[in-house]
């Protein structure tokens, strides 16, 4: 499966934006963990749940 995003991009959850932005960490098949700011570790299974990137902040930490 092709993701819009990778491994420490920044992303949001569509049906939790209260959960804040997340930082992806491993991808495992369509299995994606993602470090959420107010919610923590969360597993997303994307072949339900789709996370939106965070272009401007994932632009930001790419440049560092």
């Amino acid at each position: 499966m092709n993701f819009d995003f990778e491994v420490g991009d920044f992303v949001r959850h569509p049906g939790h934006l209260d959960w804040g932005d997340g930082q992806v960490q491993p991808i495992i098949g369509q299995i994606v963990t993602v470090t959420f700011e107010e919610a923590g570790k969360q597993f997303i299974h994307a072949e339900h749940i789709a996370p939106e990137l965070v272009a401007e902040k994932t632009k930001q930490a790419r440049d560092r």
